[in-house]
């Protein structure tokens, strides 16, 4: 019994020092709103989407690029860092930061709403 009481104590603490705060809350992906009046065909590095829609994006390490097709018109995505990526340093160390960095995890975009037009 004192051999199981050990080993499940064993798993759960690995458990938390191998999960990211980034990963865990806020995930791999960012839902982003892309709001206009009419249709337009929007290309987000290299895939097609439409507009109006709720779009989910896969985090990087890179700044996305929004082309609205019609008017060819671009809008920068900035990344920046999830401020959940923070609670690692200051509570988990260094465990839990390279998961969300290996995930990227640890990336948001700065928009959640593109209000999309040819203006």
């Amino acid at each position: 019994m004192k051999k199981l009481v050990v080993f499940t104590g064993a798993v759960v603490a690995y458990s938390l020092l191998m999960s990211g705060c980034a990963t865990m809350f806020s995930g791999k992906t960012q839902k982003v709103n892309l709001s206009s009046t009419k249709q337009y065909a929007i290309d987000i590095d290299g895939v097609s989407y439409q507009s109006p829609s709720i779009i989910s994006l896969d985090k990087d390490e890179e700044d996305k690029v929004v082309t609205i097709k019609e008017c060819n018109k671009k809008i920068i995505l900035k990344r920046e860092i999830e401020p959940t990526f923070w609670i690692n340093i200051l509570g988990l160390g260094a465990f839990g930061s390279t998961t969300d960095y290996a995930s990227k995890s640890m990336w948001k975009y700065d928009q959640d709403n593109l209000q999309i037009d040819c203006n």
